[in-house]
């Protein structure tokens, strides 16, 4: 359950003390004082440097702290209000800051013959940093296991029982990893090419994070192999909601939102033919707002964010949004990014990432 955003709000600046909020202009201190709620995201700068930017909900820019290269997902823990910035497939370097305060970052790179695919999550108890990862000579999905006790060392890995993970997240008592495996080959020689679109293996997988044992692993149906599953959230009963972008024939009308249950069959939302076109066959982002029981998907090649009841499947609200890139639970719906600067009703001189964390 989503606390207020007060409490989000005074929770943060309790936590963040007094060095930290000295150190911002007071612009930013004032927007801080009057934020709804805090997030996080990557951007790009106007010099084209990347960082990434705490922001409020109503885009306001309270903070910046420099990456090395073009960051991706975020992922946030709420017992060590860490949060981790990946690299953008192929990159290989994570960092892990506090943005409450100005503590140097600690930044890892991946193990040899490994690179990151872009996202991962905290155990709940915030004691251990999943990534998802790609064996790229082996051509097999891993999870790398990052000790957050102990400056983030990696001590194992898991397979994800698939080609090309994406996203990634953790239930909410910590013991099944889920994995959007989206079922592309790749291989950094060849940059992002994808190398397989002709025999893809698109898969959702539940893995014990305990031991790394498969324990369900869902295919896409056949007639829907390029369909490659990319982004995953839980909603208030635990059920995984999916998202998916479409490598087939454009003129296509696949289903691109789905959700599923451990012991249950893959479900999708019959959105509306012009739903579905909307959207370009690209869902980006995807996020649950549990207290109003929403889902929320953007797509930047459709310019265009949708809001579907998580109950009925039915959708909600459609919004025009040129080059839509995250998204993330609010007070009241989502907080929407573009890659134009536009975060809500503010406009930044930044291009805004893929996705974005709340942090609270």
């Amino acid at each position: 359950m989503i606390r207020s955003a007060a409490i989000d709000r005074r929770s943060f600046v309790k936590a963040a003390g007094i060095g930290f909020l000295a150190a911002l202009t007071p612009k930013s201190l004032l927007a801080l004082e009057q934020a709804d709620a805090v997030y996080a995201s990557g951007i790009r700068a106007a010099d084209g440097s990347y960082a990434v930017a705490t922001v409020t909900e109503r885009g306001e820019v309270v903070d910046q702290v420099a990456l090395p290269a073009r960051a991706h997902g975020m992922a946030f823990s709420a017992i060590t209000g860490m949060t981790v910035a990946f690299a953008r497939r192929p990159g290989t370097y994570a960092m892990i800051f506090d943005a409450r305060n100005k503590r140097e970052p600690i930044v890892i790179s991946s193990a040899e013959g490994r690179h990151f695919y872009g996202h991962g999550a905290f155990s709940p108890d915030g004691r251990v940093l999943y990534a998802s990862e790609n064996d790229f000579d082996g051509n097999r999905g891993m999870i790398g296991l990052y000790d957050a006790t102990d400056r983030f060392s990696r001590i194992g890995e898991f397979e994800t029982y698939g080609i090309g993970p994406h996203d990634m997240t953790v239930s909410d008592d910590g013991r099944l990893l889920i994995v959007a495996n989206g079922g592309i080959e790749t291989h950094p020689d060849f940059g992002r090419t994808k190398l397989n679109l002709g025999a893809m293996q698109p898969s959702l997988a539940l893995i014990d994070a305990a031991t790394g044992a498969l324990v369900e692993k869902h295919m896409l149906p056949a007639q829907w192999a390029q369909l490659s599953t990319r982004h995953v959230d839980l909603d208030d009963k635990g059920r995984i909601w999916f998202a998916c972008q479409y490598e087939g024939h454009r003129k296509d009308l696949p289903p691109l939102v789905g959700h599923f249950a451990k012991g249950e069959d893959l479900s999708f939302i019959d959105l509306p033919e012009e739903t579905t076109r909307r959207l370009a066959n690209y869902v980006g982002a995807i996020a649950v707002n549990r207290s109003e029981g929403r889902v929320g998907v953007t797509s930047p090649k459709g310019g265009a964010s949708v809001t579907i009841d998580a109950r009925s499947g039915k959708v909600l609200a459609e919004t025009t949004i040129p080059d839509a890139a995250g998204i993330a639970p609010a007070r009241s719906g989502f907080a929407v990014s573009s890659y134009d600067g536009d975060f809500l009703s503010t406009r930044s001189d930044v291009a805004w990432d893929q996705h974005i964390v709340r942090i609270t």
